[in-house]
């Protein structure tokens, strides 16, 4: 201090620079002139200087555009230049002293040159920071206030000065003093405002821009800025549109561009370092030599997959992590500077003799760190919330962009499910990892220092908290370890059953139709009921676990007060030990528990990052697979030269030695068997097969129609224009080309009417006919087109033959390659290509072919052997050759495929069908029902309804073991100050081992209240999660198949996955939570009160603060994480519909489009999810400044009631005060948590309200094992509709069918022959009528009892994820020979054995790597395995080709000779030697009787035989012939 003597000079008085009796050891305190002149005037000064190069720099590279010269801008440049002009007139005005013979310090011209100098960049950063686009300075605002500050001091100096020896010496100086404070005031005051917004910035055009972009400095730290939308979230329902726009740097266009460069860098330099290790390994294998790093680097794929990925990471979000990092450091400071004061508050509340201002300034000192700590950790998690929001959006975009170029291997290494969960749960732990990473290093840092202060508290004690913290860290390790291998187990059960409970939900149809729906239950809950048992053990463990860590502030303290106290009698515990280790042991235990978080945070963090790495690194699709040709001279559109393609490297060519030559204006037709790879064909020339050998290019656009039909949820306008621009003409030429015409009067808003989910809710012939439509209006000059006819009868194939494909269609002059089944329109083609086993067998003309003789030749003599067997006896002298010859003289246009239709809705109507009250509404095109928002409050009937379900008695017992154990608490502190308050007598304190007893049971007590307490609460959420999924299993299988077609497969799933695992785990822990905050919340209070009672004045108008606090965050934040929920599903829906069209979107170049349009789904999340990050924080500022002023109260009551107070019971209130912040905090989040969770008791509730089908089995109705005898079958003035309100869909049906007979089901498209089925099969209830099967009523007995005597083969073949065996026999019925009997009668046996497993050969999601035809197979024989008395079949055999369908008939004439069969045709051929046909049409049978006399009648049958080409044969034409 003396050193600096020279600087004040005698006027520095005899105090120099520091005096400790005029500064500390006084009941007036005050600093010397010197130390004002000097350290406090220059501490702003130093501030900005440190400051102003880093943020000169940072303004220098981030302008966000000029503000315009504003009246505030003006009035703080003014300011700044009177201050500076101020400081130097001081400065003058020394000179002038100087000049007139009076001596002054050196200080009095440092000090005025150094203040003034340092405003003058300060006035400069004014200016720079409008040019830049700043409206509010957070450093210029911190440097005013610090200079404020430091001239207030020294203004409150001069007044004592003043008042203590009247008018001062030196006048001028106190005058500008006066100035230079008031002018200091208003430039603060100023900075509190905001400038307008920069002149070409794009929030002045947004129309709701965020608010923190234009808020003050304070507003930003504090976040009020956010305090609008809480005001308008409370006093009306928060809707998307009341939320702000997405701010630029959070935004999918900005961060994901960014990412995809930094990973494709990273990713070539580590592909360039392995090839380089490669070639050196290779090099050195030659001289028999090898570096182990390399070898390691070579044995290691997933560190080099995962390197490029975290490399990316840090070079994306490293610097802003790091700022992040620095705030939680600084807050560490004021978080460990607490213990200190309490200490020294403690001391001055012992010391009766300390004055007054020092107990002032010690409550002052708390309250001021405490904020601050608040401040700097609140901006710590809004940093690392923004971050994970950029990294969500980053791996979204960057999973997105992978899927549309994923190869076909990589596909079959990624199902939907574990790509939605690698952007949904690996997401979320990379995101956890941002918040946690820091307590890896930092957890073990704060606990050294705790034993540090510990040591200087209890001395070598303080050695027995860290032998007590080694044996609870192990222990607690154990248990998480044990934990976290019943979270694998409960995960893993819950993943089989969500793939499980994923099958039964697409393919509910199939399980109804079978009645395997008790059978599927039971599998469902024999999973779950393991998955419960894995919770159950992990909520045992998880209980135990947290009564070790709250029992650990208790043991800690136990051992080190008992051995300090016991081991020598001379250590006396007073109040200042024992609370303030009392509160170092809670920063100890905070640290010790989040070490293992951090830790095991860090553990999955890794597993997902090599998971999203091993994902990101996954084969992708060679662009060289097919060249995209742009010369004009060449004439072939497609070219392929020796191509040899495979689907994945490392199996064998699915494709060898393709020639193929196709130009331009060509129709070329693919024809072969089942399985002959005519479908792989198409996607070799899409570039989809990877290519071994060969050349091949195609020239021009392209537009592909795949035969699995690709469709958006969307509406049907926008399936057909596909991102294209609207061409109203050209729209409806395709329409009507299409004949999708009267399809779209039927539906309720026409083309602007939405199509379902996979196209649920319109029939297969319409969904082909959108995709067709949607590649005919690309306008393309090459057409791939893969069996665009098998899904349409024969009068609409005719018309889109005509139409669109044939010589004169809309697609005349382009190129199209048709792969198809229709023989009969080859002699209409230019070309075509027989192939046989992946290899092209025969190319040329129809006639050319013929004239061969070859295999061309052989394949259409077995089709049409395969036809004349089926329809008639041909003309025993007509040779094949004639046979083949007759049918070039077919007809243009003739077609002999019939209709197909879904055993759901097989007619136009099918979307009105749904729609019942559609045409009433405004949106009237709208299906399906997307996931309610609510916006009311929660009805307290949904908290009810799951205290019932937890049990009325659990209930109270939980509420009873959490009072017994915060009593346990509450008395073991109060019973420690006690301790504190023992008199002392010759050293010692009396009484020693009754206290530590004492304290020691009433610790074991608590902890095994602790204990009791949250098992209780977690295995009661255990049951309600039984009870509760039971009940939703039971309501989801028993509603009906239109509850299905209304309800998106999304919002089920929903049901079981997220909202069941809320019910499982969110809200028994945060019910947990919730009740253990609240009594900590009331012990807090009553220890307060009992310390200082008038405390009750301080405390009621805070906790009326804080419930209005936490009314207003509890609305607004519970809808806005409801609205994140609602945009979050889009997301998932859309990566999943991407991934199963990606071949469609790549073959018409749309890529870019679908990947805006998911940038702009995500972006719509993080605009919803950005409000709630800051809400969480808005809470946590606000009720942690709240906590704090209770501790400023407590310390401040305690400080004027320090006479009749003893430090035992002040450092008890004080030391459970200073835990309140994080109390208030965690219990209003625990509460919204709740508020927004048990929602989801509701969702799961709701669908025990919805409609239900009538029972499975009916005791006294139940039909006996023998029924039905016969199979006689009788509809009684049948009628059924699919809603009240809408027309009949069948009407007036009075048929009679006789036992074993064989009924061919016929007519149009729309005619209601599969709704015939649907009213058999109580699909739909009948409106009026009947229907018997041997003389019983099927509406009076069980729906299952009736099922499960019916077989029915669907039209769409359905396979499930899982083995062959499992997928003939779901529920394991029946023997593995009776399976391969029936596999040999399906024509699948030899295929099957060729599979390595065989049976147990695995097939993938949708049975895709089987094909259609196959799968079809696979159906026919699952029904063949049932053997029930009737069989209906819908289109069983539409997928196969007509060899393949001949065997299948005659299968089904041997095996089911005796069995009732109706066959919904799909090929009239196959039903024409039936001995009836029922030919229904508009709803209504228009003819029933024998084929023979049909045709006579020359009928509507006989009209669609006609179309069929079925009615030249002698058979049935006996005069002439067509």
């Amino acid at each position: 201090m003396a050193g600096v003597g020279w600087l004040c000079g005698s006027r520095g008085g005899s105090a120099g620079l520091w005096h400790w009796n005029q500064t500390w050891y006084t009941g007036n305190p005050h600093f010397t002139q010197c130390f004002q002149s000097t350290v406090i005037a220059w501490i702003p000064c130093a501030y900005l200087w440190i400051c102003f190069p880093f943020y000169y720099l940072y303004l220098e590279h981030h302008s966000r555009g000029y503000i315009r010269m504003s009246h505030l801008f003006k009035t703080k440049m003014v300011l700044g230049f009177i201050l500076i002009l101020l400081c130097f007139s001081n400065l003058f005005y020394t000179f002038w002293e100087i000049s007139q013979g009076i001596l002054r310090a050196p200080v009095f011209f440092i000090s005025p040159a150094i203040v003034g100098i340092t405003m003058i960049p300060a006035v400069f950063l004014t200016q720079f920071e409008r040019l830049k686009g700043v409206q509010s300075s957070g450093i210029l605002m911190i440097y005013w206030l610090l200079s404020f500050l430091a001239a207030a001091v020294t203004l409150s100096s001069k007044i004592q000065q003043a008042l203590a020896g009247g008018f001062p010496e030196d006048p001028f100086r106190h005058v500008t003093s006066y100035i230079y404070f008031i002018l200091l005031l208003v430039e603060v005051v100023l900075f509190f405002f905001t400038d307008w917004p920069p002149f070409f910035s794009k929030v002045v055009k947004d129309s709701n821009p965020c608010p923190e972009l234009g808020a003050s400095f304070v507003s930003k730290i504090t976040f009020w800025w956010f305090s609008g939308l809480v005001w308008k979230g409370y006093w009306q329902p928060l809707e998307a549109d009341d939320l702000w726009s997405l701010m630029k740097e959070n935004s999918s266009e900005e961060i994901v561009s960014q990412f995809e460069r930094e990973w494709n860098k990273y990713c070539n330099r580590t592909k360039q370092n392995t090839e380089s290790i490669k070639y050196k390994k290779d090099q050195q294998s030659r001289t028999g030599l090898a570096k182990t790093e390399e070898v390691q680097v070579l044995l290691q794929p997933e560190q080099s997959q995962s390197e490029p990925l975290l490399k990316a990471f840090w070079s994306m979000f490293g610097t802003y992590f790091l700022l992040g990092t620095l705030s939680l450091i600084i807050c560490d400071v004021f978080l460990f500077s607490v213990p200190k004061i309490l200490s020294l508050f403690l001391e001055f509340i012992a010391d009766q003799e300390a004055p007054s201002w020092k107990g002032y300034f010690y409550a002052m000192l708390l309250f001021l760190l405490a904020c601050l700590q608040t401040l700097f950790e609140q901006r710590y998690m809004y940093v690392c919330l923004i971050l994970g929001m950029r990294l969500k959006t980053a791996v979204t975009g960057l999973v997105y962009r992978k899927i549309l170029v994923m190869s076909n291997a990589a596909r079959r290494e990624a199902t939907v499910g574990e790509i939605i969960n690698l952007v949904c749960v690996d997401v979320q732990r990379l995101m956890d990892l941002i918040i946690y990473f820091n307590g890896t290093w930092l957890a073990p840092i704060r606990i050294i220092i705790c034993f540090v202060f510990l040591w200087q508290l209890l001395g070598p004690s303080a050695l027995t908290a860290i032998a007590v913290f080694l044996i609870l860290l192990p222990l607690n390790f154990v248990i998480t370890k044990k934990r976290s291998h019943s979270q694998e187990d409960q995960m893993n059960h819950k993943d089989n059953r969500a793939r499980l409970t994923n099958a039964i939900l697409s393919d509910i149809k199939i399980i109804k139709l079978y009645a395997w729906e008790k059978g599927f239950m039971e599998k469902v809950l024999g999973i779950r009921k393991q998955e419960l048992q894995a919770l159950k053990n992990s909520q045992i463990l998880f209980s135990l676990s947290l009564s070790s860590f709250h029992s650990s502030t208790f043991l800690i303290s136990f051992v080190m007060f008992a051995v300090y106290t016991l081991v020598n009698e001379q250590h006396v515990l007073d109040a200042q030990k024992a609370f303030v280790s009392l509160t170092l042991i809670n920063i100890l235990n905070t640290a010790h528990s989040f070490l293992p978080f951090s830790i095991n945070a860090a553990i999955q963090a890794k597993v997902s990052l090599n998971r999203l790495a091993a994902f990101l690194s996954l084969e992708e699709l060679d662009p060289n697979n097919m060249s995209r040709a742009t010369l004009d001279h060449l004439q072939d559109r497609i070219t392929v030269r020796n191509g040899t393609f495979t689907w994945c490297r490392g199996i064998s060519p699915c494709l060898k030695r393709i020639n193929l030559t196709v130009p331009q204006g060509c129709l070329f037709a693919v024809v072969g068997q089942v399985g002959a790879g005519k479908s792989s064909l198409l996607s070799a020339l899409l570039g989809e097969l990877q290519k071994l050998d060969g050349y091949a290019a195609i020239k021009g656009t392209v537009a592909y129609v795949p035969q699995q039909d690709w469709i958006q949820n969307a509406s049907v306008e926008e399936n057909i224009v596909f991102g294209e621009e609207m061409d109203e003409s050209w729209y409806n030429r395709v329409i009507d080309a299409c004949a999708l015409q009267p399809d779209l009067k039927s539906f309720p808003a026409g083309s602007k009417s939405e199509i379902g989910e996979k196209g649920r809710n319109i029939s297969g012939g319409q969904k082909q006919r959108v995709s067709l439509a949607r590649a005919v209006y690309k306008k393309a000059a090459v057409y791939l087109l893969d069996d665009p006819l098998s899904a349409v009868d024969a009068q609409v194939g005719q018309h889109i033959f005509e139409h669109i494909i044939g010589p004169n269609g809309l697609l005349k002059g382009t190129t199209r390659v048709l792969v198809t089944h229709a023989i009969n329109i080859l002699p209409q083609v230019d070309n075509i290509v027989l192939m046989v086993d992946g290899e092209i067998s025969e190319m040329g003309s129809y006639q050319e072919l013929l004239q061969r003789n070859g295999a061309f030749a052989d394949f259409l003599r077995s089709a049409n052997n395969a036809e004349g067997k089926e329809d008639c006896d041909l003309q025993a002298a007509g040779s094949t050759k004639d046979i083949i010859t007759s049918r070039n003289t077919v007809p243009q246009g003739k077609l002999c495929r019939s209709g197909r239709s879904s055993i759901l809705r097989d007619d136009a109507k099918a979307i009105n069908q749904v729609c019942p009250t559609a045409t009433a509404q405004k949106d009237s095109g709208r299906l399906t029902e997307g996931e309610k928002v609510q916006t009311s409050k929660i009805n307290i009937s949904i908290y009810l309804d799951y205290l019932r379900a937890t049990g009325p008695l659990i209930c109270l017992y939980i509420v009873l073991l959490f009072m017994c154990q915060q009593a346990a608490s509450f008395c073991r502190g109060y019973w420690l100050s006690l301790w504190a308050d023992d008199p002392v007598h010759n050293r010692t304190q009396q009484h020693t081992e009754l206290r530590v007893g004492v304290f020691a049971v009433l610790g074991v007590l608590q902890a095994i209240g602790k204990f009791g307490s949250t098992a209780a609460v977690l295995l009661g959420g255990v049951i309600a999660s039984h009870k509760l999924f039971r009940q939703l299993l039971e309501n989801v299988a028993r509603s009906p198949m239109m509850f299905f077609e209304q309800t998106p497969i999304g919002n089920l799933l929903n049901r079981f996955s997220k909202e069941t695992d809320a019910i499982d785990t969110i809200i028994p822990d945060k019910l947990k939570s919730l009740l253990g905050f609240l009594f900590s919340l009331l012990e807090i209070y009553i220890a307060v009160i009992v310390a200082t009672p008038v405390a009750v004045v301080a405390i009621v108008p805070l906790t009326v603060l804080y419930a209005v606090f936490q009314n207003f965050y509890v609305a607004t934040s519970c809808q806005v994480r409801r609205l994140e929920a609602a945009s979050r599903s889009p997301i998932y829906s859309h990566i999943s519909e991407t991934f199963q069209g990606s071949s469609v979107i790549r073959a018409y170049k749309e890529q870019q489009k679908f990947i805006l349009q998911n940038d702009s789904k995500v972006d719509e999340n993080q605009r919803t999810c950005f409000p709630g990050v800051v809400a969480d924080r808005w809470l946590a500022t606000n009720l942690e400044f709240l906590g704090n002023g209770i501790v400023l109260f407590a310390a401040l009551f305690a400080v004027i009631s320090k006479t009749h107070l003893s430090p035992g019971i002040v450092g008890f209130s004080i030391s459970y005060a200073l835990q309140i912040t994080g109390v208030l905090n965690w219990m209003v989040r625990s509460w919204t948590e709740i508020e927004t969770n048990i929602v989801s008791v509701e969702k799961v509730n709701e669908y025990s309200k919805t409609p239900k089908e009538a029972p499975w089995i009916l005791g006294s109705n139940s039909a006996s094992q023998a029924w039905p005898t016969e199979g006689a079958i009788e509809f009684r003035n049948f009628g059924l509709q699919y809603r009240p309100n809408l027309e009949f869909a069948l009407k007036n049906i009075n048929i009679k069918i006789n036992g074993q007979e064989k009924i061919g089901i016929a007519g149009r498209t729309g005619a209601g022959k599969s709704t015939f089925a649907m009213g058999l099969l109580r699909l739909v209830e009948a409106a009026e009528g009947e229907i018997l099967i041997d003389g019983v009523n099927i509406a009076q007995i069980g729906l299952h009892d009736l099922r499960t005597k019916i077989t029915l083969v669907p039209q769409d073949p359905v396979l499930f994820a899982g083995s062959l065996r499992m997928n003939l026999d779901p529920l394991n019925k029946y023997s593995d020979e009776v399976i391969w009997r029936v596999l040999e009668l399906t024509q699948l046996r030899n295929f099957v054995l060729d599979l390595p497993d065989q049976l147990n050969h695995e097939c993938t999601e949708r049975g895709e790597n089987l094909s259609v035809g196959q799968k079809q197979l696979m159906c026919l024989a699952r029904a063949l395995l049932r053997k029930a008395q009737i069989l209906v079949l819908d289109e069983a055999t539409a997928a196969v080709d007509l060899e393949t369908d001949l065997q299948i008939q005659s299968t089904i004439r041997t095996q089911f000779k005796e069995w009732t069969v109706l066959t919904i045709a799909h090929r009239i051929n196959t039903i024409l030697d039936y001995d009836r046909i029922l030919v229904l049409e508009n709803g209504h049978v228009a003819e029933f009787d024998t084929p023979e006399k049909l045709i006579a009648q020359k009928g509507l049958f006989y009209r669609l035989a006609e179309e069929s080409e079925l009615v030249c044969y002698p058979r049935y034409h006996s005069t002439s012939t067509v």
